[in-house]
Order: structure tokens, then sequence, then C-alpha cells
């Protein structure tokens, strides 16, 4: 085992991609992963449906990430590629209405199966329960069901998430790791979270409703997805997607009636009969109960019609970083080379969530984790 050619420390999808790409350039291949299993983050992303990516142009599809440090790789490996490479494990895949691309399976453990056989065809060996414990000299310490291992690979490339999730593996604990040996690591902002919301006692019975239909502003950016009412505060797609002005700062406001104009929201409410209770005039304009209950809450004081369109959503700021979808921060560009090396550590190469990237849900993330995994492996494969 110490005479391993490459090492991969991390079994999620950034790691995994690496490995496979390192064994096809003929390299003896050992993964390092913590947790008992692989890609458990993917599996639990897959429980509800695995969206691989999206379907739309490349030229639109780089846009959606926060830096342009990215945009070759996704060349590389973008849309197409995913669709294709999963076909190429038998896992067929189809583009919903939205644009999104899910496996015919929709779960994420078929296709981990096929590819977790093709890695072992591939010769690469899969250590399960082998925690990285830093460095020692110039190799890797490992805690393992063995005893402590040292490793001295011809290259290594590292795959160990962000800080989000870490029952799932991603704790963030090489940090310190790699800042003592000059790595420049951006401090971890939550990423496609959740908000806090201290709820009046009345809110308790709409925990669990999805409000649909709604448009979400914050600073300039706009979403217009379903997001969920729950005991910890608001969560799903609608406010992820503007989850990064939130978190620096930018007020949310919500209008509940899109599709109709101030003006005419108002003229509906005008020819309703004068003194009829507030639940009957949302009731009437269409609002569902949900929703209504989201005006109750936070529109006291304001004009009826002014609130149905601009509701000022008070929030207690983002949910827990361990709770968010994904994180920013992480290695930062300037800290490695065009192949993903770190400078401060040649023959030392990173992938996935690692790295000072941010994008948003909806198949973003996972291809964005998997170019950056091919990126990584082809590259330490040629050095």
């Amino acid at each position: 085992m110490t005479g391993c050619d490459a090492l991969v420390i991390g079994a999620g999808p950034a790691g995994l991609m690496a490995a496979g790409e390192l064994a096809a350039a003929g390299r003896r291949v050992l993964v390092a992963e913590a947790r008992p299993s692989p890609a458990r983050k993917l599996l639990m992303a897959g429980k509800s449906g695995l969206n691989v990516t999206k379907q739309e142009p490349l030229a639109d599809f780089v846009t959606r990430y926060d830096t342009a440090w990215l945009a070759p790789m996704l060349a590389a490996f973008g849309p197409a590629e995913v669709q294709n490479w999963c076909r190429g494990l038998g896992q067929e895949v189809f583009t919903g209405s939205s644009g999104r691309v899910f496996p015919v399976a929709m779960k994420a453990s078929p296709l981990l199966r096929a590819w977790l056989q093709r890695l072992a065809a591939a010769g690469v060996d899969l250590r399960t329960r082998w925690r990285w414990a830093g460095f020692d000299g110039d190799g890797f310490r490992f805690d393992t069901p063995e005893g402590a291992q040292v490793l001295h690979p011809r290259v290594t490339v590292l795959a160990l998430g962000g800080a989000s999730w870490a029952r799932l593996g991603s704790d963030g604990a090489w940090v310190p790791w790699l800042q003592g040996r000059g790595v420049g690591v951006a401090p971890w902002k939550p990423a496609n979270m959740g908000l806090a919301v201290h709820w009046s006692p009345p809110m308790a019975r709409w925990f669990g409703t999805a409000v649909k239909g709604a448009t979400l502003h914050a600073g300039k950016a706009v979403s217009r997805g379903e997001f969920v009412i729950s005991a910890r505060g608001l969560e799903g797609g609608g406010i992820y997607a503007v989850s990064r002005p939130l978190r620096d700062g930018a007020a949310l406001v919500l209008d509940l009636m899109p599709d109709v104009s101030g003006a005419e929201v108002a003229a509906r409410l005008s020819r309703m009969k004068p003194g009829e209770s507030t639940a009957n005039r949302l009731r009437k304009l269409g609002l569902a109960p949900g929703t209504a209950a989201l005006l109750r809450e936070w529109g006291r004081g304001l004009p009826l019609a002014q609130a149905v369109k601009a509701l000022p959503v008070r929030h207690a700021g983002p949910r827990p970083l361990d709770e968010a979808i994904s994180v920013a921060g992480g290695i930062t560009r300037d800290s490695m080379t065009d192949g993903l090396e770190l400078r401060a550590l040649p023959g030392v190469f990173a992938c996935g969530e690692m790295l000072d990237w941010e994008a948003p849900t909806g198949g973003y993330l996972l291809t964005g984790c998997w170019a950056t995994g091919r990126w990584a492996g082809r590259a330490a494969a040629q050095r």
C-alpha cells in the first residue's frame, strides 16, 4: 500500500471521478474513505431524485457559478458529457420540464453501484474507515481499522468535501493541516441554505406546508421557486436560489401574486364588501391557506394590497453551516495551478467542494464536483 502510485482521499463524487481518471491512465490507485461506505452525501441527495445536471446551453450553464475558475473544467465535462457518462454506466437519463436531468431510476444507488464496479474492474483499491489524520513528514497518516498507516504516494488528490453535513463526512477537519503547509483557505459560508425564523405560535399548524407561485426578491436576485414553511424557518429551492444575497445581508421580499399587477390587486380588494374579514379577502384573492398565513404573520400594519405584492420577510439569518446544502469558501484560486495542484504542496491536487466556488442547486453542484474531480485526476496522472 505504501507503494501506490496515486492516493485519493475522499470517496465522494469528485474523489471517485479523480480515481477513475488516474486508473484509466494506468496508475495504481488507492482511495481512502473515512466513512464505512463511499459517497454518502451523493446517496442522501439522491433519496428524493438524483439531479445530475441541468440541460441548458453551456454558455448559460457556466454563468450559474460565482467564478470563471471552473469554466474550462465545465467545458470539458458539462451537461452533455455528464448525461453521456451516466448512460455509459447503464443509467439512462431524462430531462424534466425545468431542464433538470435525472436518471430514469431516479435514485443514486444504481448509478453508484455501477460506478464502483467499473472502478474495481479498473483496479482501484477502495479502503473504508480510513480517516486522514494529517501529515507525517512528507507522508499522509491515516487512522485505520488495522492501526496507523502512513502512505507516500507519487501523487495525491484531495477530495474531502466542504464543511456542511459533517455526519456524512464533510467536516472541514483538513483546513488547519493545509493552512499549516501554506495553502490559502477562504472562510466557510453557508450556501443553498434555509433561513431561521422565530414563528409566532399560530404558525405551527402550517409547518410542512409548501408555498408555490410566489416570487422571492433579494437584492438583484429573483426566484419563482417553491419553498417550505418548517419549524426551523424557510427551506427549499426557492429560498436556496436567493441564498447568496440573503447571506450577504439583502432583505427578502415576497410577491404573493406575481402574475397580477399591484393595481389589479388593489382593484379586486376595493370591490369586496366593506368590513369583510382579512381571511375572506385573502381567500377571494386566491391565496392558498399557507401563503395567507405568511401574510398574516408579516403583513400586520401594512395596507393589504401592499402586503400581497411586497411582503417583507422577518427572519433570523441563515440556518447553521452544517445544515447547508453546500458551502462557499475553501481552497483559494491563487493557491492552485490551472491543473488544480497546490502550489505549496507539489504533487498534491484538490477538487470538489474543497475549492472556493459556489453554485445553486439544480444539478450545478454535482456537475461541478464531477468536472473538477475529472480535471484534477487527469492532471495528477500526467504529473
